[in-house]
């Protein structure tokens, strides 16, 4: 199938734009033009994407696929299902206007610019940076994501996921230790001999996959996919959506890369995560911390074998400054007891931070 063309998709915008009593017909033709609607850019999706607005006013951002292939328009119909039924479960997610089935193309709340990340990235901000706030945000984070996770199986329809319904062993040894292998040490450094690690992460993804796996998991839970608006936190790139463990959310959150928590804020928002959960519903956070470490660990393998393709594959060049952090990350947690048994994986990982010759 072939791609639409960016007019064919403004164009379909505009109908929507028009269905869902957004606009009449006259004001769509006007809006949706260089000078009322512009392109903006992505992290690491392929999809396209446009903001709307009138003067002074945002209106609305418009989704589309990169091509019109299965996948593609698969994946913009979990976005659509699984923002609708989280915002029904009071999930602040962005409302979602409308979506052409056909084409791909989502309307959806403009949630501004701010970024989580922003709070604790831009370096001229760092004088001026409210700890507390920043805090504050972080606390909102993780209510909001133990409401998410506890709620969103409620009614969840499992065919509304588009690559998969549920967090399992064999997802996290193709799209975690396997993505690491492949896009990291082969791709990135070029490596063969992996040291005989694959068994090793069999055992380890073994481990994580005990962990129930009957909640909402987002599944690129972190500070770029958490936007602030009007004080409040609000979540994005939510159509990855499963059902599966508590723990990986979390982990995506601390281990970010882009945030650089310390390991005290991360086990302060640890223990501030458990109390939530323990209070909300209670037994759960014995799992959580149980399994935790090993989530973490799966997360951070995904992480760097993101980051190596993103930014070798894709030509990304913002990931590139992120892959020797995350790494490091991944060293630090294999030190911990919990992984002393894995002698080839962290033998694997000292050698792929000393080909990045940064270590």
């Amino acid at each position: 199938m072939n791609e639409l063309s960016d007019r064919a998709i403004l164009q379909c915008a505009g109908e929507l734009l028009v269905a869902c009593g957004l606009l009449s017909a006259g004001e769509a033709q006007q809006l949706l033009t260089a000078d009322h609607c512009r392109k903006i850019c992505s992290d690491g999706s392929t999809r396209r994407f446009w903001r709307v607005g009138r003067v002074g006013k945002a209106l609305c951002v418009i989704a589309a696929p990169a091509g019109s292939s299965m996948a593609e328009l698969a994946e913009s119909g979990s976005a659509w299902k699984i923002g609708r039924h989280l915002r029904e479960k009071g999930v602040p997610v962005p409302e979602l206007y409308g979506w052409n089935e056909a084409a791909g193309v989502l309307l959806f709340e403009d949630l501004g610019d701010v970024r989580l990340h922003d709070f604790i990235a831009r370096p001229e901000d760092i004088l001026r940076r409210d700890e507390g706030a920043v805090l504050n945000f972080y606390h909102a984070a993780l209510e909001q994501l133990a409401n998410m996770q506890l709620t969103g199986p409620d009614g969840f329809d499992p065919t509304w996921c588009w690559d998969g319904s549920r967090y399992d062993v064999p997802l996290m040894l193709e799209r975690e230790s396997g993505y690491f292998l492949r896009a990291f040490w082969q791709g990135l450094l070029g490596q063969e001999e992996t040291g005989g690690v694959e068994e090793e992460f069999r055992h380890i993804a073994e481990v994580a996959g005990k962990a129930p796996t009957d909640f909402f998991l987002h599944r690129d839970f972190q500070s770029r996919n958490i936007m602030v608006k009007d004080g409040r936190v609000r979540f994005i790139d939510f159509q990855a959506g499963r059902l599966g463990p508590l723990g990986y959310d979390v982990a995506s959150l601390l281990i970010d890369p882009y945030a650089a928590l310390t390991p005290q804020l991360q086990e302060e928002l640890l223990g501030f995560y458990g109390a939530v959960i323990a209070a909300h519903r209670p037994g759960c956070e014995e799992h959580f911390f149980k399994y935790y470490k090993f989530l973490a660990l799966q997360r951070n393998l995904q992480i760097v074998g993101a980051f190596a393709f993103l930014s070798k594959v894709r030509g990304k060049d913002f990931f590139t400054a992120f892959i020797h952090p995350a790494l490091l990350s991944l060293r630090d947690r294999l030190a911990d007891n919990s992984f002393a048994e894995y002698h080839r994986v962290r033998a694997l990982v000292n050698r792929g931070l000393a080909s990045l010759k940064i270590a």
